[in-house]
């Protein structure tokens, strides 16, 4: 069991960490490296802070620890705040923490990724479009499309959170 000291200085008793089931960056390097290069041609022209908006919230969706832990420490290291993180697992009830545009692409994030209604509603898509050009919403839709595939990779492989630190990727 890990001990760490909490923000009052007394030690707190924590799980231990479950160990990764597969190292598959490791195994399929291509695929891994692959992956990297339609991440970089995915977020060209999406605000740095956008994108990660738009990842965290995938990443909730998709209960992926992994992928929380990294782009939440992107975002904070792109300047986006505690709060606006706080607040996007209720985006919906803190909708005065986001511009029109960012809640368009936080809509259509939730849309793409829980497809259990079998498409991404008109409506969704369309209020999208008021906010992006068509190249905009290409790249956002590529995005979007691009994270809930390594959350898939990472929710499967059980990648390990909590060690991240901002640029490891880049």
């Amino acid at each position: 069991m890990t001990t760490t000291e909490n923000n009052s200085a007394e030690a707190v008793d924590l799980c231990p960490e479950h160990t990764p089931r597969l190292a598959w960056a490791k195994l399929v390097p291509e695929v891994y490296k692959a992956m990297e290069r339609l991440s970089a041609a995915a977020r060209k022209g999406i605000d740095p802070k956008l994108d990660e908006l738009v990842k965290i919230r995938a990443s909730q969706l998709n209960h992926c620890a992994f992928c929380l832990d990294m782009h939440t420490k992107d975002a904070l290291a792109a300047g986006e705040s505690i709060e606006r993180i706080v607040q996007l697992g209720a985006w919906e009830e803190s909708k005065h923490f986001y511009t029109p545009k960012e809640l368009a692409a936080i809509e259509l994030t939730e849309a793409i990724t829980v497809l259990t209604d079998g498409f991404v509603p008109d409506d969704v898509y369309e209020r999208a479009a008021k906010h992006f050009d068509e190249t905009e919403l290409a790249h956002l839709i590529s995005a979007i499309t691009v994270i809930n595939a390594w959350n898939r990779f990472a929710v499967t492989t059980r990648m390990v959170p909590g060690h991240y630190r901002p640029g490891d990727h880049q």
